[in-house]
This record gives C-alpha cells, structure tokens and sequence, in this order.
C-alpha cells in the first residue's frame, strides 16, 4: 500500500497508461491486510472460514488473471505474474487447513 507503483510494476501492469493502478494497488492491498488480521485474530471456525474466504478471493484473483490474457487486456507474462501468485496463495490456504486437523 505504501508504494503501489513499485507493486504495479512488478506486476508488469502499465502505471504510466493507467494512472489509476496505483489507486486499484491500494484497494487489493488494503483487502488483503483486512482479511489477513481478522484471520489471524480469529479462532475455530471462525478462523477456518476465514481462510476459505481467502482462498475464494484467490481463486477469484487467478481466474482474473487467466481472464486478462484472454481477453488481451494484459500480456501473456503478465497474466503469469498475476496468476503465480494467487495460485500460491490457493495451495497456502489449502495447506493451512490441511495441517490443522
């Protein structure tokens, strides 16, 4: 949140042709930290349910990407760099739930 120009970039995302990356880096960042820190507090259920939700948003995130390629809103390397990650995130969260039974 704090340089969302280096983070839109690193995504291989155009700051520069879409000035309003930095903003939309901001809001997908201020997500996570939310759905982050309530995870971590919560407890149980409460807390597993929490992690679905994570996983849903990553989904979400992945199918977002692999949209954009598709629709050649972003370039192939792009879409990797976007996908990557939530992927791992995906596979994070399923771990998570995996170890804790």
């Amino acid at each position: 949140m704090a340089r969302p120009d280096v983070a839109t970039k690193m995504f291989g995302l155009d700051v520069v042709g879409n000035p309003q990356g930095p903003y939309l880096a901001r809001l997908f960042g201020s997500r996570e930290i939310a759905l982050g820190a309530a995870t971590l507090l919560a407890r149980g259920t409460t807390r597993r349910n929490l992690v679905l939700a994570g996983i849903g948003v990553d989904l979400a995130d992945a199918a977002t990407g692999v949209m954009g390629v598709r629709d050649k809103t972003v370039s192939v390397r792009t879409g990797a760099m976007l996908v990557a990650p939530a992927v791992g995130a995906v596979l994070s969260g399923l771990t998570g739930l995996r170890s804790r039974r």
